[in-house]
């Protein structure tokens, strides 16, 4: 006669996460960005009772059926990332403006340009807890990421949830595109539109109050489901478009002349948009 048995819930130690064996006395270290399945049999009887292995099935990185939450930088290093920065090509002087301070992503902002995810991203959440570190300025979370430099040179082709202060949750279109009701209030003039250099790509959010006191830190959250992106500043939402050009890509954070702390960068896999 054989029994399944249900495991514990997931543990987490020095930010690992372990799974606990209801009948034996084990650990299994598993990668942040794996599920797991596991099936384990506890008796079998013939008048000496006998335990069965356990076995352990390593399915993948996360999906919508398994919605673990998970933190896109380690606190050590850039592990995960690399960065993209033009003025490096060319001046033996010049330094990576990302770093890891007291375990926090920073931003230097200059030289100018873009630390962007190995990994390429769809429908998820992700959370962003930032701060301006010295003095108010810009910076961004671009989603939906893919080929370097398609702007200015410099830009990647993206779509920006914009972080400069007093217009965080602006939509900036980098080479890709977005619709938000009120476009000609929230763009300007229809015949201007463009994705590319000397256009009006920017598109303005729904509120310029959620933002906290400069030094403080700000929570931003962005949906991405198909081709649409829904952004939450310090839980008021502040944009939601659809009908994007792109439902797909790396995510990516800006060097943009201000230094920028980040302490969460987190993903979570979703199948619906928050209401």
């Amino acid at each position: 006669m054989n029994y399944t048995r249900a495991v514990k819930p997931l543990k987490r130690t020095n930010g690992k996460k372990y799974v606990i064996f209801d009948m034996l006395d084990s650990w299994a270290i598993l990668p942040d960005s794996f599920k797991i399945k596991l099936v384990m049999t506890r008796y079998s009887f013939n008048h000496i009772a006998t335990f069965s292995y356990l076995l352990i099935i390593i399915c993948g990185r996360p999906n919508t059926s398994f919605a673990q939450s998970y933190s896109l930088f380690n606190g050590k290093d850039l592990k995960g990332w690399h960065i993209d920065i033009p003025a490096m090509d060319t001046s033996t002087t010049a330094k990576n403006p990302f770093i890891i301070r007291n375990g926090l992503l920073v931003s230097m902002g200059k030289p100018n340009g873009h630390l962007i995810s190995d990994s390429v991203y769809q429908n998820y959440r992700l959370n962003v807890e930032y701060r301006f570190a010295n003095k108010p300025g810009n910076c961004g979370v671009l989603v939906h990421a893919s080929t370097p430099r398609a702007l200015y040179k410099m830009f990647p082709k993206s779509l920006e949830v914009q972080m400069m202060h007093q217009n965080a949750g602006d939509f900036w279109c980098i080479v890709e595109d977005i619709t938000v009701p009120d476009m000609e209030k929230r763009r300007g003039l229809q015949n201007e539109w463009g994705i590319t250099e000397g256009k009006l790509r920017r598109i303005l959010n729904l509120t310029d109050s959620s933002e906290k006191p400069l030094g403080e830190w700000n929570s931003m959250t962005v949906e991405c489901i198909g081709n649409e992106v829904k952004v939450w500043v310090n839980g008021d939402l502040v944009n939601h478009g659809f009908n994007c050009t792109a439902s797909k890509g790396q995510i990516a954070l800006q060097a943009e002349g201000a230094e920028v702390e980040f302490r969460k960068v987190e993903l979570t896999p979703i199948k619906e948009l928050t209401k």
